[in-house]
């Protein structure tokens, strides 16, 4: 392109950007007057002025430049939008591209469009001021600051033929979880993935005082983004005309820098490159090309210009002046027609269809979502025997599916970990493919390679947004980490959750598929670790949640956990968190069973229990409460062979709800059935008892359930030991049973003492031996008993 043509389509450009300013402008401030055909009146202005200017015009400014891009290259593009409040900018460009009012027919591409566009902004039954699930072209809830960067990246992995451009505003760069994400290129494969282009954004200021990068020399992140393996290229200035032939200039050599690499990859040319990937620095000043000084303070290129500049505008006549000169130094007849459209030459310089950043479908990946192949799970399921017969880890057969998963998936599937696929005994699927890893590699390294599909890097933030970027551009994953630990994401959790319930309501949004968690090395087994490790709390956490969205699973062997998780796997529009253990346990269900258990959700367990109406239900959630729980059902059967008992296991959790609570709650009969309506229940579960109680409180049986669970009791100790610090254990719970049935208790003393006695035995073997005892470790339910009615 010749100088004379780009100054031309700069010239352009710089007006488009001025429409785009204006627009963000008029969301923040008018409800009416949209074009200033009036003088601003005090009723044009809204009463309520909410939003964020300060980032908006350097958002507006990279837009725009991209466009550009696109339109030369054709290319497809995914703008990130980093900056929490920059809605006002993203909702302005996508009504300039015209797919706004394509989705929202009401907003229209005119005057009348305009001035519902303006007052729908932060506006009661309007729309949110961050860049939301309503927002055209979003995959970045803006409620939460830290994660554009690791969507980004997300949503490069497998997408050869798309690059992410990613803003990065200041604020967010001084983040924990995105100075992190900056080591997203070690696993950003120029062959089969797309191409991630930040660009940080330095306008100097956060809410109230400066930032740490922006008051940084460019010598100092010249070094700094060096030092993480990107090319860094500066674009500073504040002069319009100076700043575009900059923009234009960096952003050719930054997308021909690009290409060139995926084509020296792709080509064989230098399949083994690693790329030194282009990052750019955007210093421009906050608030830029709004005014200058309010009331005599400064507010343009400072932090007073981070959120709504001139605040008094309805009630101050000299700061409606300011407003309607600033709005009317974008010259908005240069920009839009008598009708309030915008300019046909200005319409123009938009892409076309797909290619529009609000419109790709790289932002709706419902559109490109591809069913997930999954195996027959008969191919892999365990053959238990009679129950209790066999011992297996549950998640090391599940890693047997998971590697098929990943075989029938090569280009659409992704496993996710802090460095603990391996520990989680999630091993089998190194059998078929590596970990990623595009650092150097040593001869002497294992299970490391460039097309690896193992995402493993050691940060719970960074897995968990590599995988909502994934995930939210049309492709399946699974996040597998310690239980503990999962907490890191606990905001991160909120904010998804929050975005599937508003897509989820707008028809235009398409379904993704499920974020699934998958939690081992749990709270009951950390042997070595202690009271660290020790929190099972992410599930009430989970179920603090609408119904709609959440599942809790706890599958309590091998056969289960095949089902639950295969069953995870196809669903979409949800969040499951499943948890399983990993260390060797007693097998209880062949694979029909255990189909006909997960599907019912929770159900007795006729072999171990007697018919008839029982005097005690002995339930369980989890998989070492289910050991337990049968442990104690065998030791009463000795000591009390005329008592009545039913075991219940639980393994989707919310199914313990009534149905008006959640879409899996059992009805009020079916609970009864298993439940009673006034028998004593004794029920050990794997986290907070707290939680079972907020389940299960509308329950006709409610005062009648006695829950045993994790009571924050715990150290570096014996797995039977855990059980018994927090009375979880099979003493604790035949006692509980003892004392809850009526009567037993006054007939049968002697037997809550010898409890107490093996639990005291227990207490001095352990620490004299560092091991659970022999009754303990070697116990197994009784074969011959299995049948006992």
């Amino acid at each position: 392109m010749s100088n004379a043509t780009l100054s031309v389509e700069l010239t352009l450009l710089d007006r488009y950007w001025r429409a785009a300013n204006y627009l963000s402008v008029g969301q923040i401030y008018l409800m009416d007057n949209p074009l200033l055909h009036q003088p601003l009146e005090p009723h044009h202005i809204k009463p309520r002025l909410l939003g964020h200017w300060g980032t908006t015009p350097g958002l507006n400014f990279i837009y725009a430049h991209l466009n550009r891009i696109i339109r030369q290259r054709d290319l497809n593009l995914l703008y990130v939008c980093g900056p929490g409040h920059g809605g006002p900018g993203m909702v302005a460009n996508s009504w300039l591209e015209g797919s706004y009012s394509e989705i929202y027919p009401h907003v229209s591409s005119d005057e009348t469009g305009m001035q519902r566009l303006f007052k729908q902004f932060s506006f009661p039954g309007g729309i949110p001021s961050h860049a939301a699930p309503e927002t055209p072209g979003s995959i970045n809830e803006g409620g939460e600051l830290g994660y554009s960067l690791s969507h980004a990246f997300g949503a490069a992995f497998d997408n050869p033929e798309l690059i992410v451009p990613c803003v990065i505003g200041d604020g967010e760069s001084e983040t924990g979880p995105l100075a992190a994400s900056w080591q997203g290129i070690k696993f950003l494969n120029a062959r089969r993935d797309g191409a991630v282009l930040p660009v940080l954004h330095l306008n100097g200021y956060k809410i109230a005082s400066p930032t740490i990068l922006a008051r940084s020399s460019d010598e100092d992140l010249r070094k700094l983004f060096s030092g993480y393996g990107y090319e860094p290229l500066f674009v500073c200035g504040s002069e319009p005309a100076e700043m575009h032939k900059k923009m234009a200039d960096t952003l050719d050599y930054a997308f021909n820098r690009i290409a060139d690499f995926q084509q020296q990859v792709r080509s064989g040319t230098a399949p083994d490159l690693i790329p030194k990937w282009p990052m750019i620095v955007l210093r421009s000043p906050k608030g830029w090309t709004g005014p200058d000084m309010v009331d005599g303070q400064k507010v343009a290129d400072f932090w007073r210009a981070h959120q709504v500049p001139v605040s008094a505008c309805r009630d101050n006549d000299d700061h409606r002046a300011i407003l309607e000169n600033w709005m009317r130094s974008y010259q908005p007849e240069n920009l839009f027609d008598k009708r309030g459209e915008l300019m046909p030459e200005l319409k123009a310089l938009a892409p076309a269809g797909d290619k529009r950043m609000s419109a790709t479908p790289f932002a709706n990946g419902g559109r490109l979502r591809q069913e997930l192949v999954t195996p027959d799970i008969e191919k892999f399921a365990l053959e238990t025997g009679e129950p209790g017969s066999l011992t297996g880890q549950a998640t090391e057969e599940f890693g047997r599916y998971l590697s098929k998963v990943f075989l029938l998936n090569p280009h659409n599937f992704r496993l996710f970990g802090p460095d603990e696929t391996a520990s989680n005994r999630l091993s089998p699927v190194f059998d078929v493919t590596s970990r990623t890893w595009m650092a150097p590699l040593k001869d002497y390294d294992e299970q490391l390679a460039r097309d690896g599909r193992v995402m493993e890097i050691l940060s719970e933030h960074q897995c968990q947004g590599w995988l909502e970027g994934y995930l939210l551009t049309g492709r399946h994953g699974l996040f597998n980490c310690y239980e503990a630990f999962i907490h890191i994401v606990d905001s991160m959790f909120n904010q998804y959750a929050k975005w599937l319930k508003v897509s989820r309501q707008l028809s235009w949004r398409k379904p993704v598929s499920s974020l699934n968690y998958l939690l081992s090395s749990h709270v009951w087994r950390q042997d070595h670790n202690g009271y660290s490790h020790q929190d099972p709390g992410f599930l009430d956490h989970v179920a603090n949640k609408k119904a709609d969205i959440v599942r809790i699973y706890l599958p309590p062997d091998a056969n289960t956990l095949l089902w639950v998780g295969d069953h995870c796997l196809r669903t979409w529009d949800r969040i499951n968190v499943i948890v399983a253990g990993k260390q060797p346990a007693p097998q209880w269900l062949s694979l029909s069973d255990a189909i006909a258990h997960c599907e019912s959700g929770m159900g007795e367990w006729r072999w171990a229990s007697h018919s008839g109406e029982p005097d005690v239900v002995m339930a369980c959630a989890g998989d070492v409460p289910t050991l337990e729980t049968l442990a104690a059902v065998d030791l009463l059967r000795g000591y009390l062979p005329e008592l009545r008992i039913r075991v219940v296991n639980v393994v989707d959790l919310l199914a313990l709800q009534t149905k008006e609570q959640h879409p899996h709650g059992k009805s009020e009969a079916e609970f009864d059935a298993l439940f009673t309506q006034n028998k004593p229940v004794i029920f050990a579960f794997h986290g907070y008892p707290s939680l079972i109680h907020r389940l299960t409180y509308q329950r006709n049986n409610h005062d009648n359930i006695h829950v045993h669970g994790f009571n924050e009791e715990g150290t570096t100790t014996t797995p039977f030991d855990m059980t018994v610090l927090n009375e979880l254990d099979r003493y604790h719970l035949a006692q509980a049973a003892i004392l809850r049935v009526p009567g037993l208790a006054e007939q049968h003393a002697e037997l809550l003492d010898e409890l107490q006695e093996r639990l005291d035995e227990h207490h001095r073997y352990v620490r004299e031996y560092g091991e659970d005892m022999p009754e303990v470790k070697d116990w197994h339910w009784p074969l011959e008993g299995n049948n006992k009615r």
